[in-house]
């Protein structure tokens, strides 16, 4: 259960005490870097979403529709593109290649990855895209979710998460697809989609607004897995990136729990709160096991050929809904109408593109406590002690400026108002010595430091 992005925040053992001014300095300078650390532009998402562009770019030069195109087919679309024109709309109405060329240039398809032996293909279809409403649709859905992920989990974490989503997708996929090749990076979306459940479910306790933030992000998830089930739409690969990403949030994003920072900043012979709660350990060492059977069990099953609906008859319904207007569609598509399936693959996703939105609005809303926490943990001596008193200019009254930076909004300001209501219960009975912190700092909150204050009225 390693944090280290979150423990690099903060001061890695236990400080001197006796030199108050000391303690609170460089806790102060700890957090300086954590507030840096937020403010951190993120480096690793813009980069995958610029090799995914870059390889659309690539695979359209070597499609060359102009030379290679079926003029029994239509003309080329945007010939002005040359060499990157696209495929006449009949054959692809993404605007992009040719099947064929997705298939060489790395497209999944079950034949070649069990009996040809290339397995190179269940990556490399996580960076193709069948055309440009593919990729932007993709590409889109990457940056709003991506992103936040990064600035608070560090690229490490999440590039992780992405790629074993997608290739667990892709495995999935392959385990039930047979007839069809596959392209996008649907599945490794949909892996962050759920290592951001996990990420909220196993951190429950350090949020504001969870309902909310939970209520939006199941509707986001169950929207964009209920289009999985219209025809055209390969919903395994979105099931597995999806089960993959949740297993490796609940073992990879665990935050510590509540009170742990501060507690690191009282004197030694306090008792110090866990870092975590016995729940986080449970779940990560549940979604681990998971996830080494998961894997394990598909990769064999994969290599040795079997068919997953020999294994599960119903997961038929998880991808195609049989109704008197149409039949399981994966049947009757040829190699030359992957295209069609492809962009139902994505618009599932794309489909749930403006939600994205307003659940990254809701969660960003839902303010960590952790850092309301350690900014107030600048002024724990004065808070445990009655001394020294913070003045302008000390390090605790910059720690409160920091806090009433943060509350910057009327939601922001109501989140950090639950925060501080925590911390009076955690502190108790030093809530008075909180509720004078502004006073002395001279600092305005926009609300009283009080157990009767309903922070949810906040102006």
């Amino acid at each position: 259960m390693e944090n280290d992005d979150l423990e690099s925040r903060g001061v890695k053992d236990r400080v001197n005490h006796n030199n108050p001014t000391t303690s609170t300095s460089s806790y102060f300078h700890q957090h300086q870097q954590n507030f840096e650390r937020e403010g951190w532009v993120s480096w690793l998402i813009p980069l995958f979403v610029a090799a995914n562009v870059v390889m659309f770019i690539i695979t359209m030069s070597v499609n060359n529709c102009p030379r290679n195109r079926d003029v029994l087919r239509g003309e080329c679309v945007a010939k002005f593109l040359r060499r990157l024109s696209f495929q006449p709309l009949r054959d692809n109405p993404l605007f992009g290649p040719s099947s064929s060329t997705l298939l060489k240039m790395g497209a999944l398809e079950w034949n070649k990855v069990v009996h040809q032996h290339q397995g190179w293909r269940l990556i490399t279809c996580i960076w193709l895209h069948a055309g440009v409403i593919h990729l932007l649709a993709n590409m889109l859905s990457l940056v709003f979710i991506g992103i936040r992920l990064e600035q608070q989990f560090g690229f490490v974490r999440i590039g992780v998460i992405y790629l074993l989503s997608g290739f667990g997708g892709s495995i999935l996929s392959s385990l039930f697809i047979r007839n069809n090749i596959s392209v996008g990076a649907s599945g490794a979306l949909f892996g962050l989609l759920g290592a951001m459940l996990a990420e909220l479910i196993t951190n429950w306790t350090i949020y504001t607004n969870k309902a909310a933030a939970l209520f939006t992000l199941v509707v986001v998830i169950a929207i964009n897995l209920a289009v999985g089930i219209l025809p055209h739409v390969d919903n395994f690969a979105h099931i597995g990136g999806f089960l993959t990403g949740l297993l490796l949030g609940f073992i990879l994003l665990v935050r510590p729990q509540f009170g742990w920072v501060e507690s690191r900043n009282l004197p030694v012979n306090v008792r110090v709160t866990p870092k975590y709660k016995a729940y986080q350990y449970i779940l990560g060492l549940i979604a681990l096991v998971l996830f080494v059977v998961g894997f394990t069990v598909g990769l064999v099953m994969l290599f040795r050929g079997e068919n997953g609906y020999d294994h599960c008859h119903w997961c038929r319904y998880l991808s195609c809904v049989p109704t008197s207007s149409w039949k399981y569609v994966f049947v009757e598509f040829s190699l030359g109408c992957v295209a069609m399936a492809m962009i139902h693959r994505c618009r599932g996703l794309a489909f749930g593109v403006l939600m994205v939105i307003l659940l990254i609005t809701i969660v960003k809303g839902d303010m960590d406590c952790t850092t309301v926490t350690a900014l107030v943990a600048t002024c724990s001596n004065f808070i445990t002690y009655g001394t020294p008193e913070p003045m302008p200019g000390s390090p605790c009254c910059d720690a409160l400026l920091g806090l009433n930076n943060l509350g910057d909004s009327t939601d922001n300001r109501r989140a950090v108002c639950k925060c501080l209501m925590g911390l009076i219960t955690t502190y108790n009975p030093n809530a008075t010595a909180i509720a004078t912190l502004p006073g002395l700092c001279g600092i305005s909150l926009g609300f009283t430091i009080d157990p009767n204050t309903d922070c949810n009225y906040i102006a």
